[in-house]
């Protein structure tokens, strides 16, 4: 910076060309960083100490260094925050002296002249002011006057904290708003954006409150890389910026020593991924320990039993209703095996064994993203520390529980994030590492690589109902741009990657070749649509021979989409969806001409389901079997679910009776199969078989169930009123926006001998229990039935006659769709 003098400035200049010095420290070699930060600090409060011993400053006077300049971090093109604080009366010309030397060097400088009350009186309104005052240091003068104003302004801080701090949330979430995500922006603010040297100082900030304190692990680091940026931005520009333009990049990267400009800013996203993980989980902190004290504030001081008299009086847990756990005054509400809820978050049971259970980070994130919630801090750093990995290939319930977590939609971001930040996803999947903060320089894409995978799968949970797996779409949407971390085409790559980690999750050769086509042509279908000719036949050809079925068309369709609107209002347009709805429906048209009418045949029962068939068939009455299943880790053998089969003679309202009886006993349908055999010739049985399991882990007893499944079916058990009074007893949980139900007829081709009902809905207890009661007050016959559940929904299909035994007509099947639609609400 230049140096110049005034003859007409009054007051002497103090020692000879400071910007010179500060010129020299800049470009000297040795170390920079902190440590120059430092040095620059300290050599500014020589200078200012030298200018007040000149101007004759008498005493009662201090100056006082605030903000960035007060914690002692001065960049290189960083204003000077400075207060001069006086008490009486105080020379007008003082300041003059003390300002105009300053001015003449080039410095930047944002001053006031203030008494500590007027201080103190600032701070109380302007809030920007009092935060600039929590970092007073003193640099010369009466060092009590300094400390006094330290003194106050704390005390004032932490006393006015409930009210200061929602101001200072409100403030960061207007920068937010103003300037993005530090994380994702191609040409961030590395100041003022979220996750940004902003946020750093708001956390210092809360811990001056005493209220709560961020998690410091990797945080410091990630504040001294974002300072370190900011200063060689300001040495290669040579300007006061905080926005790292992409023209700078290069050459900040190469003053840092960074490799290139991609690393340096996946350096930075880094970074702002800690800070803004940080400042998420300080802030709910803050809402727990100010809604308690509002809490308090509003609850009556009473003397005596805090949870019913002393003499047998309602205790809490009962008085909150069914479900609540109380411990002390804290509630503790079961979510998942091993999972609670507890202030907004979800936590740990106290019997969870987070050593023996690899599928516990799962099953608490599943949890905590289809209930609204986020898994606390301390849970997903326990779950990072205890948990062994997975298995290869995955258990069931792995994969279930990750397409649950992926089918939360929103909810599923910052769970996703918490996650992240301790190393619980690379951990899950590896491949993760290489697009993790991975910048994508397009102007089209709005987030980096790994993010716009989570925000694809988060698109695609709204369109579960368009398609028959919606486990496929949801995997195939996070998964489809891994391949640029490898060189190379990306599609190709990541078809190469999917096939690999598609099988390590578990799932069946049909399933792994569907994700891998998914993945290899997730562009082929926007493509074709939008470069070549729609009515040339080559062009629908171009995408039947691709996808090849009618299933993987809609997976295909639906992810085309999910994938354009997650990169950016440009990439998705009404023109782009009407060529690509265009091209699917005549893709489609094509396919089901090519396929074969009709349902698979049905496997040939197995010796248990014909003995079964045989036993109800005689005594007329219900004949069931129960069969725990396991399935086998490292740690041992634990129960995971039961195998059902019951065998019934033909009778109305079957399926949804003994879907009710389940419910009651808390189990989830997982999947279920009913069919109609005749084993001796005297009547028609009914045949279901059922795979579930314990919402929280406990199978119930065999005899119980046995017990009150046969109490259903005879009349003397309402399953109906039993199920509506447990759920006026629940205690009511905010739940998260899902798609609606889809309840269609298909078309005639499905079946020749029945009308086929499918059903797409976000799964519920008792859900199936609804719809066999729809079905039932509909009069209709279910023959045949398919039911599946793929993490939060299930994909249903009921083969349905009237009772001679006949297709329905088109208007019948209408009403009963409209009867199952109705009863799902």
């Amino acid at each position: 910076m230049a140096s110049h003098t005034d003859d007409s400035h009054p007051g002497p200049a103090g020692p000879a060309d400071p910007a010179a010095a500060r010129a020299r420290l800049l470009t000297a070699p040795g170390p920079g960083g902190r440590a120059r930060r430092a040095e620059l600090s300290a050599r500014t409060d020589d200078w200012l100490a030298a200018l007040f011993a000149s101007a004759g400053a008498p005493a009662g006077t201090a100056v006082v260094a605030v903000g960035g300049y007060g914690r002692g971090e001065l960049s290189p093109r960083s204003d000077l925050d400075v207060l001069l604080l006086h008490e009486g009366r105080l020379d007008p010309a003082l300041p003059e002296r003390l300002w105009y030397p300053v001015w003449d060097s080039g410095a930047a400088l944002d001053h006031a002249v203030r008494t500590p009350a007027e201080a103190r009186s600032v701070a109380a309104a302007d809030l920007k002011a009092q935060l600039g005052l929590l970092d007073a240091r003193h640099v010369a003068g009466d060092p009590a006057l300094t400390a006094a104003l330290r003194s106050t302004v704390l005390a004032d801080w932490r006393a006015g904290a409930g009210r200061r701090l929602p101001e200072l949330r409100e403030l960061g979430r207007e920068r937010a708003e103003r300037h993005g995500e530090l994380s994702f922006l191609l040409e961030p603010d590395l100041k003022e954006a979220r996750g940004g040297l902003r946020d750093v100082v708001a956390l210092d900030a809360i811990a001056a409150s005493w209220l709560a304190d961020a998690p410091r692990e990797g945080l410091d680091a990630a504040a001294l890389r974002l300072a370190d940026v900011r200063d060689a931005l300001h040495l290669v520009t040579g300007r006061a910026t905080e926005r790292l333009a992409l023209q700078d990049q290069d050459q900040v990267a190469e003053r840092l020593g960074v490799l290139d400009a991609d690393t340096l800013l996946r350096q930075v996203y880094e970074a702002a991924r800690t800070v803004a993980y940080a400042a998420d989980v300080t802030w709910r902190a803050v809402d727990r320990v100010l809604a308690a004290r509002a809490d308090r504030g509003r609850r009556p001081h009473r003397r005596g039993f805090p949870f019913g008299g002393p003499f047998g009086g309602a205790s809490g847990a009962a008085r909150r209703g069914a479900g609540a756990v109380a411990r002390g005054a804290v509630e503790r509400r079961p979510l998942a095996e091993g999972v609670v809820e507890q202030d907004g978050e979800a936590v740990l049971a106290q019997g969870a064994r987070p050593a023996a259970d690899p599928v516990l980070p799962l099953r608490a994130a599943a949890a905590a993203a289809q209930n609204g919630l986020t898994v606390s801090h301390a849970t997903v750093r326990r779950l990072a520390a205890e948990c062994r990995p997975l298995p290869v290939p995955w258990p069931d319930e792995a994969r279930e529980q990750l397409v649950t977590l992926l089918g939360a939609g929103e909810a599923c971001l910052p769970v996703w994030e918490a996650l992240e930040a301790e190393g619980l996803i690379t951990r899950l999947l590896p491949d993760w590492e290489r697009v993790r903060c991975r910048p994508q320089r397009n102007a089209v894409h709005r987030w980096t690589v790994d993010r716009h995978l989570v925000e694809t799968a988060v698109r695609a949970a709204a369109m579960t109902r368009r398609v028959a797996r919606p486990d496929l779409l949801l995997v195939a949407a996070l998964l489809h741009d891994l391949g640029k971390g490898w060189p190379g085409d990306h599609s190709e790559a990541g078809e190469v990657i999917v096939r690999d980690v598609a099988a390590r999750m578990g799932f069946d050769p049909e399933s792994v070749e569907t994700l891998a086509v998914l993945v290899r042509h997730h562009l082929t279908l926007v493509d074709t649509a939008t470069r070549r000719d729609p009515d040339d036949p080559a062009t629908v050809e171009a995408v039947t021979k691709v996808v090849t079925t009618l299933p993987r068309l809609e997976l295909l369709r639906a992810l085309t989409e999910a994938d354009a609107l997650a990169t950016g209002p440009a990439a998705w347009s009404g023109w782009r969806a009407s060529l690509v709805d265009g091209l699917a429906a005549r893709a489609a048209a094509r396919l089901a001409g090519d396929a074969a009418p009709g349902p698979e045949p049905a496997a040939a029962p197995t010796a248990e389901q014909e003995r079964l068939a045989v036993e109800a068939a005689r005594t007329g009455g219900p004949a069931l079997s129960l069969l725990a299943q396991t399935e086998t880790d490292p740690a041992g053998t634990e129960p995971m679910g039961v195998r059902l089969l019951l065998a019934v003679p033909d009778r109305p309202g079957l399926l949804g009776t003994v879907a009710g009886v389940l419910a009651l006993h808390r189990l989830a349908v997982r999947s279920a199969g009913l069919r109609e055999l005749d084993p001796i010739g005297a009547g028609p049985v009914l045949l279901l078989s059922w795979t579930v399991a314990a919402e929280f882990g406990e199978l119930p007893e065999a005899a119980r169930l046995r017990a009150d499944l046969r109490r259903a079916l005879d009349g003397s058990l309402d399953v109906a009123r039993r199920l509506a009074e447990r759920d006026a007893a629940a205690p009511r949980r905010r739940g998260i926006p899902t798609p609606p139900p889809v309840v269609a007829v298909a078309p005639p081709v499905a079946s020749a001998n029945a009308t086929v009902l499918e059903v797409r809905a976000h799964d519920a207890p008792g859900l199936l229990h609804r719809i066999g009661r729809a079905l039932d007050g509909a009069g209709v016959r279910v023959r045949t039935a398919h039911v599946s559940t793929l993490g939060a929904d299930v994909v249903d299909a009921f083969y349905l006659t009237d009772a001679a035994g006949r297709p329905l007509s088109a208007r019948r099947a209408g009403e009963v769709a409209a009867a199952v639609r109705a009863a799902l609400g």
